[in-house]
């Protein structure tokens, strides 16, 4: 069977969790990756086939998606090109995490595609839901579109929605407690970050900024370019992390049982959504990093409150149970002749 697995490359998210899942769909059959857009920070560590522009939102630098950014790079007549000229009937199956270029170009030659992302889990009825419906919703819902959908979320609110994928490098991670505190807000530039976090000089900071590309050493805030290896070790040898309200980092943070408070960004629907549902099991939230959200922070600092969950290691029996019937469907033919 052939297969092409299809990745947003906008954000560090979708990268990690397809770090788990392309080895086990490389025993699935002749695998294909798709990557496109690059608001990342992280190498994937796989051959990439298609490595196209596709459309990208950028991040600003004081807490949200900066929208005219954004629209002068996205050139719509270039995504339209990479619709029409990626070869989707080449696979019998296209798997996609919020990807838009394969899964347009799946619905215009109507070949088989499963959406596999944290997106789908936001979408449906049966999660928490920010506010009434706005155009981000509206993006959200027809970014990447498919019929056959499956999400993941903080909790299983539907027969659709799987818990979080934990990466093997943060399940086999010794927990410990070193006392800093780890901060990983890509919509914030740092300098912002540490005019906020200079106001509580009592406890050690690490910031993780895709800003600069070496160490910078203020007082008690340390500044680390983002890379892997560094933010697992701080995250799981910290005594709380404070981030984005996207979706592996929270996910992380409680798998290790650490305290967390998230600041979700400015129109984004998603992350409205992912900050609500922390909240309703009792994670700490700011709506913004201002001066005025200090002494929010430092009572979270000063809090002992972790959350309790349950997130096994199910990838590769959730691959294999969404397989099947495409299995099945290569099967056939052989029977038959």
């Amino acid at each position: 069977m052939r297969i092409l697995y299809a990745i947003q490359g906008t954000g560090n998210g979708h990268l990690t969790r397809a770090k788990e899942i392309i080895p086990i769909l490389q025993q699935k059959g002749e695998l294909d990756i798709l990557v496109s857009g690059n608001e990342t920070n992280l190498e994937l560590g796989f051959d990439i086939k298609y490595n196209l522009k596709g459309l990208n939102f950028t991040f600003g630098k004081n807490g949200g998606i900066d929208f005219i950014t954004s629209y002068k790079k996205m050139k719509l007549a270039r995504f339209y090109r990479e619709i029409k000229n990626l070869p989707v009937k080449d696979y019998d199956l296209i798997i996609n995490d919020f990807e838009p270029v394969s899964a347009w170009a799946a619905k215009l030659h109507n070949v088989n595609i499963i959406s596999l992302s944290h997106q789908n889990a936001v979408l449906d009825n049966a999660s928490p839901k920010a506010g009434k419906f706005n155009l981000e919703k509206l993006i959200l819902k027809y970014y990447a579109p498919a019929k056959v959908r499956f999400g993941f979320h903080f909790n299983s609110y539907s027969s659709a929605i799987f818990t979080p994928i934990i990466r093997q490098k943060i399940r086999n991670k010794g927990v410990k407690n070193k006392g800093h505190f780890t901060v990983y807000l890509p919509a914030y530039h740092h300098e912002k970050i540490i005019k906020i976090l200079s106001k509580i000089p009592i406890v050690k900071w690490h910031i993780f900024s895709k800003d600069t590309n070496k160490l910078i050493f203020q007082k008690n805030i340390t500044i680390f370019p983002v890379n892997e290896f560094d933010f697992i070790k701080s995250m799981a040898t910290s005594s709380g992390v404070l981030c984005g309200a996207g979706f592996e980092t929270p996910a992380e943070a409680l798998f290790l049982k650490k305290r967390l408070m998230v600041v979700p960004m400015k129109n984004q629907y998603e992350q409205q959504c992912n900050a609500l549902a922390l909240k309703e099991m009792g994670v700490h939230t700011i709506k913004k990093l201002t001066k005025r959200q200090v002494p929010k922070i430092a009572e979270w600092i000063h809090s002992s409150n972790t959350i309790e969950v349950n997130y096994p290691d199910t990838t590769e029996d959730l691959l294999e149970a969404l397989l099947i019937p495409y299995c099945n469907m290569q099967i056939l033919p052989t029977i038959l002749s």
